[in-house]
């Protein structure tokens, strides 16, 4: 009888261990996060706001058509979404709504946007100029000419307040120090890249190098940030990269969305690592996001419609958030009361 009732006793231990590891479990997929993801969804023109934390897309706010590029404010009340065709919408995200529309001028082509000391700076791609705007006073306050074909993209530098912009008409990238002090204060260096088209551009996490993806010919220009100047250039037989990413260890990410892969470099030795493969067909153009904590990176697939997040450390894709049929995502940003 007393082994029978010990039997017993491990039995009902055994049922409720087991019924709090399922219920564990089923938590675990509910978990949300006080982080977004903010998505732009390109062909649906909107800006799809999504819990990282379980993929749910909590709301979409429409934008001007075919938007290109989103940066948010540091609280992550405002996001700021630019489209060539019709201006920056100014998103309040907890009510998920558009609170204003700001128009540069008529074919300015407003692209990228960053989010810098209290300012939204913009590429003006139609006037060769890129441009701040301060969100509090609700004006553009100045604008400047870089004298360049087709300023696309831009990249912060270390010191958080130099900006790099890959020019692709005219196969250069313009660095623009002390922007924060406005025209007057700002020293335009203008880089040749040996590419054509350079469009994906990132910043080392030293600050040190500058490499530019150049879309029309399946390499990489490295630049030196001290001597302003490209010192190696990296054929990877991509066929349309347009999108570069630093991880948080020095590791590369690059876009080839005709190629429907993610190719993963070592920044130090510039060898391939991996060439992910991401879908079977061209996944068009899309966008890389390094998770803030630098354990996953967030993939657009435009013309797959999701998400793929890729697990840095296994190089693995782990899941994938669907977008919708016919949305389109591109650019993405991070946005949450932890910025």
């Amino acid at each position: 009888m007393v082994r029978t009732h010990s039997s017993r006793r491990w039995m009902v231990l055994l049922i409720a261990l087991a019924t709090l590891t399922a219920a564990s479990g089923t938590l675990g997929a509910q978990e949300s996060s006080a982080e977004r993801l903010l998505v732009l969804l390109r062909d649906a023109s909107a800006l799809a706001i999504v819990d990282p934390a379980n993929g749910t897309v909590l709301g979409r706010v429409p934008t001007g058509r075919d938007p290109h590029e989103v940066t948010a404010s540091p609280d992550g009340r405002l996001a700021f979404v630019a489209s060539p065709s019709d201006g920056i919408s100014v998103i309040d995200l907890a009510t998920q709504s558009e609170i204003r529309r700001v128009n540069p001028g008529p074919g300015s082509g407003p692209h990228d946007v960053v989010f810098m000391e209290g300012n939204v700076y913009f590429t003006i791609e139609g006037y060769k100029s890129i441009g701040r705007y301060n969100p509090e006073a609700d004006q553009i306050d100045w604008t400047l000419g870089i004298g360049q074909e087709s300023t696309h993209m831009f990249a912060l530098g270390a010191d958080r307040r130099t900006l790099f912009m890959a020019n692709r008409g005219s196969n250069s990238v313009t660095m623009a120090e002390g922007v924060v002090g406005g025209p007057s204060q700002t020293t335009l260096s203008v880089i040749p890249v040996p590419g054509e088209r350079p469009e994906g551009i990132d910043v080392s996490p030293d600050g040190r190098e500058v490499w530019t993806a150049t879309r029309n010919d399946g390499g990489v220009s490295i630049i030196n940030v001290a001597a302003k100047e490209v010192v190696q250039r990296l054929d990877l037989e991509m066929q349309d990269a347009n999108r570069l990413k630093f991880t948080r260890d020095g590791r590369v990410l690059i876009l080839d969305g005709a190629a429907a892969s993610l190719v993963v470099l070592d920044a130090v030795s510039r060898n391939v690592i991996k060439r992910i493969r991401l879908a079977q067909t061209d996944t068009g153009d899309g966008a890389v996001l390094v998770s803030r904590d630098g354990t996953r990176a967030y993939v657009g697939l435009r013309n797959a419609d999701r998400v793929a997040v890729l697990d840095l450390a296994t190089l693995e894709v782990t899941e994938e958030i669907m977008m919708g049929d016919g949305s389109g995502p591109g650019c993405m940003f991070w946005a949450g009361v932890n910025d």
